[in-house]
């Protein structure tokens, strides 16, 4: 059965957590983790801007709160959306969004993740405050992928492997060789794009895939 919005192979996109000590050092690990995260949910559009936000808010933690504040990364999907929430157990100082001039030295975080996300603000928990922002995603829901001509085409043909029949007749229309050929390069590229769509990694899909080509030629064991 076709899932949600056409997608027949929905992603469950798990939500995660991260408990780190808010320090300089930290800032670079932040964005890889965050990359690795959104690859594997196959949202590689979003990274940049996932990357820009954490380093923002991690760096705000560093400087109005201080280094070394235990701090915690939360990251879930919001609808389509992709929501980013950074906590720390400084209830006092709220950030505050102000008009950051050439020369100005501080303001910029918040005036950045202000102009990258959809929506962002802060909440205060007791004993905790968190600043979180969302980012759109451009998926048609929760489960859903990265649309595109060639991720949809793959999409049709790998759903049509699944649910259609074996046919025994061999009658086939004759295509010339070199036809055949860009059909089937076409069809290798759309499906590099299924898997990159879909958070898988195309290059080693292909390293996978020649081993297996090569394992079936005759006279190679």
């Amino acid at each position: 059965m076709m899932g949600m919005n056409g997608c027949r192979f929905g992603i469950v996109r798990k939500a995660w957590d991260l408990p780190f000590l808010a320090e300089a050092g930290e800032l670079v690990g932040l964005r890889r983790v965050m990359r690795l995260h959104l690859e594997l949910w196959g949202l590689p559009d979003v990274v940049h801007s996932a990357q820009i936000c954490v380093t923002e808010m991690a760096a705000n933690v560093i400087k109005h709160v201080g280094s070394g504040t235990p701090t915690r990364l939360d990251v879930f999907m919001s609808g389509s959306d992709l929501r980013i929430e950074m906590s720390d157990p400084d209830t006092r100082a709220l950030p505050t969004l102000i008009e950051a001039t050439d020369v100005s030295e501080t303001g910029r975080g918040l005036a950045l993740i202000d102009g990258i996300a959809e929506r962002w603000g802060v909440i205060l928990r007791g004993d905790s405050k968190v600043i979180w922002c969302e980012l759109a995603t451009g998926l048609p829901s929760p489960v859903g992928h990265v649309d595109g001509p060639r991720v949809a085409k793959a999409e049709a043909v790998l759903g049509l492997l699944q649910l259609r029949p074996a046919v025994e007749s061999s009658t086939f229309s004759r295509l010339s060789v070199a036809s055949a050929e860009m059909a089937a390069i076409d069809l290798i590229a759309d499906l590099l794009h299924w898997l990159r769509a879909h958070g898988c990694d195309p290059d080693s899909a292909m390293d996978r895939a020649q081993t297996y080509f090569e394992a079936d030629l005759p006279g190679v064991s």
